[in-house]
């Protein structure tokens, strides 16, 4: 059973300035900034909403089929994927277009200055969900525009089941097109902060939210996340216990990982909300988005661990 993963394939390029940007830039110079950082420390992650879904489902013996478009300077990723095992027979190459990336530098206070670049991405509104064969479940991840709001129709049109999960791309849309997409889910999944603005976008409340779809799934962090449902009930999930934090990046595309397992495997949304926050949790402890590694019954035996029994 295939999972459509539509979204970003991209670059991660991350640089770590071994000082304070506030001891660089001055305030009152804002308008003529020109500064320059060494950065000793670098490192090139995969990345990206589609590849990091896909990755984490692939390690919870899923079915991962990413939907996305990528550039000329693909192939270490292309590799990467092979090697564990994720096809890319729907992942389009544009060779006169780079792959989407990330240029990070994050200084000693954790402040991040964010250069992205999108490519290939603007391309990927080129083709159509309505040619994977065998399509079960899907998900809208954050993706170029025009993409996000093809993909939402063609599932819906098809009558594949999806996760709308609009992240970092809740600024391209307005009110009315929120409310489409609403209708068109299955099941919407969203962060705390992420909430607040749909809510304000669309004039919704979580409970009018959850009353258009199957559950609408909002993730606290620490705190756990939310199951908010359309009979009124709301089930609270709580959060994994991590050995240690390594590293948020990518913990909310291993939660929609999680997310997906357990839908498709029909596992009831107290489960599948437990399997999604150790998901996000293992993602967590491990530096980077697509370094963690595990097979399916360790995550299997830490579950029971956790939560005191098995699925």
């Amino acid at each position: 059973m295939s999972a459509v993963i539509c979204g970003s394939l991209a670059y991660d390029t991350i640089m770590v300035f071994e000082d304070h940007f506030k001891n660089h830039i001055l305030p009152d110079k804002v308008h003529m900034l020109s500064v320059a950082f060494f950065v000793p420390q670098m490192r090139r992650e995969y990345g990206g909403c589609a590849g990091n879904i896909a990755y984490n489902l692939k390690l919870l013996g899923g079915d991962p089929m990413p939907f996305a478009a990528v550039g000329q300077d693909f192939g270490p990723y292309r590799a990467h994927m092979q090697a564990n095992g994720i096809p890319l027979d729907h992942v389009r190459e544009y060779r006169t277009h780079f792959t989407a990336q990330a240029f990070i530098t994050t200084d000693l206070s954790d402040n991040q200055i964010t250069a992205f670049h999108p490519g290939a991405m603007m391309k990927s509104h080129e083709a159509s969900v309505k040619s994977v064969a065998g399509a079960r479940f899907g998900i809208v991840a954050p993706d170029n525009r025009d993409a996000m709001l093809q993909h939402a129709n063609d599932f819906a049109e098809i009558g594949v089941p999806f996760i709308f999960d609009p992240g970092q791309a809740l600024p391209l849309f307005n009110g009315e097109e929120f409310r489409a997409f609403i209708e068109r889910a299955t099941y919407v999944s969203v962060n705390d902060y992420e909430s607040q603005l749909l809510s304000e976008r669309t004039g919704y409340t979580p409970q009018q939210i959850a009353q258009r779809v199957k559950a609408y799934i909002v993730t606290r962090g620490g705190e756990g996340s939310t199951w908010y449902l359309p009979d009124g009930r709301e089930l609270t999930i709580p959060c994994a216990r991590a050995a240690q934090l390594a590293d948020p990046t990518g913990c909310g595309d291993a939660y929609r990982a999680g997310l997906i397992y357990g839908l498709m495997h029909g596992m009831d949304f107290e489960t599948t909300g437990r399997i999604a926050s150790l998901a996000g949790t293992i993602k967590i402890e491990h530096p980077g988005t697509q370094n963690q590694r595990y097979t399916l019954e360790q995550f299997k035996a830490r579950f029971e661990h956790e939560f005191g029994y098995r699925f």
